[in-house]
């Protein structure tokens, strides 16, 4: 009868309940499996991406470089450009210290340059201006590479009105004092094709040679032409 109908129809509604909420919890249960795929997919290439700008491999290749402990005391590097060139190319410094004198340092970076696969690079321009101490420049696949080892620059502490000191210099025979021993290196590295002097060189200005590229005439010119009838 019509109680009997009651029932039946009260448990259909309840499976039919029963089934949209399991679909509502399937179908939440893949929308949160899509948003964690996508994160993952977007969080990775950031984070190496984020990875590769800190990390620059040029570097790498300078932490390689087999010198002994004496030769790489205190290490600081900068950076400066955009890696893709937008602006400014990348350049990459790095400054060392030397626990022994410039001529013993030098030698020590520049074997560790060949072993390393770099080629002594005879160019003009090398260095751009005089520089004091043995200063050479190399070449590896699209890098070049300029090294400077010199004297240390020693500074003594401010004077008491605050004043920076003048650093004397020693006389000729007169050794340096014992915090002042050792060595300053430099090494710059850039992208060859950033580098000016691996493109041709332009020709020497004529008028920054003493010659007037525009002589005078010694002769004058008109004296020479023939006269018009009259």
């Amino acid at each position: 009868g019509p109680d009997d109908a009651e029932p039946a129809g009260a448990g259909g509604g309840a499976r039919s309940d029963l089934r949209r909420r399991l679909r509502e919890r399937r179908r939440l249960r893949l929308v949160l499996l899509g948003t964690v795929i996508v994160v993952l997919l977007g969080a990775l290439p950031l984070y190496f991406g984020i990875r590769t700008l800190s990390n620059d491999p040029v570097f790498d290749t300078l932490d390689a470089l087999e010198v002994p402990a004496w030769a790489a005391v205190e290490t600081q590097d900068d950076v400066s450009g955009s890696r893709w060139c937008l602006l400014d190319c990348r350049l990459r410094e790095r400054t060392v210290e030397s626990e022994r004198p410039p001529e013993e340092t030098a030698r020590v970076y520049e074997q560790a340059l060949v072993r390393d696969g770099w080629r002594r690079w005879q160019v003009e321009r090398c260095p751009e201006q005089e520089e004091k101490g043995s200063y050479t420049c190399w070449r590896r696949d699209e890098l070049t590479l300029d090294l400077w080892v010199r004297e240390p620059t020693c500074v003594p502490p401010p004077g008491a009105d605050g004043e920076p000191a003048i650093v004397p210099s020693p006389a000729p025979g007169e050794e340096l004092p014992a915090e002042c021993t050792g060595a300053s290196v430099s090494l710059k590295v850039r992208n060859a094709i950033d580098d000016d002097r691996t493109r041709p060189q332009p020709s020497t200005d004529p008028s920054l040679t003493g010659e007037d590229p525009f002589p005078t005439l010694t002769e004058d010119p008109l004296g020479e032409l023939t006269p018009s009838p009259s």
